[in-house]
């Protein structure tokens, strides 16, 4: 019941933590690139993660969790980010996520403390599945921009990322 209520908090928060990580991705040097995309599109992506972490940490499945974040490893590569500043950026989302628990000062009982432990194991384990799914869809893009594509194989790619088609259809088609 503490970690539901830790994550409640969390989703609270959620405009205050992605206005505060964003800030910090855009000022590291280690996601420079970043800066390059508008600061309210990062904002807005922030803001889905933490105003829904409750649903992403007890509802969703791995497969979710896969299409998000294969989309989004996806999108950061078409944008021109590096692979390591995308990955340093969802580094710095889960750690500015911390220390906005740490400065509400829980676990301040045993009780508060096993809750604690249990909500930083679900979010390591949601934020290492992100990365990993991340940089799945970076690297999908990157072999996907060897090669040159027509409006439709780009729209087939992007709806299949966001889970609107499941494959891609290769039958040839008969007018």
């Amino acid at each position: 019941m503490v970690g539901l209520k830790l994550v409640r908090l969390i989703e609270a928060h959620a405009d205050r933590l992605a206005r505060g990580v964003t800030e910090q991705i855009r000022a590291a040097e280690r996601t420079s690139d970043f800066r390059n995309i508008p600061s309210k599109d990062l904002q807005l992506a922030a803001v889905d993660v933490y105003r829904n972490l409750g649903e992403w940490l007890l509802q969703k499945t791995e497969a979710d969790v896969e299409s998000r974040f294969r989309a989004i490893g996806s999108r950061r590569a078409i944008q021109g980010v590096g692979r390591h500043q995308f990955v340093w950026a969802l580094m710095l989302t889960r750690d500015h996520l911390w220390r906005f628990l740490e400065q509400e000062g829980f676990a301040d009982n045993i009780v508060a403390l096993r809750g604690e432990q249990e909500l930083r194991r679900m979010l390591n384990q949601f934020f290492d599945r992100a990365i990993y799914y991340g940089i799945l869809g970076y690297d999908e893009a990157m072999r996907n921009t060897d090669q040159p594509k027509s409006d439709l194989a780009r729209a087939e790619d992007r709806a299949i990322s966001i889970g609107l088609m499941s494959e891609r259809n290769t039958t040839p088609k008969t007018f």
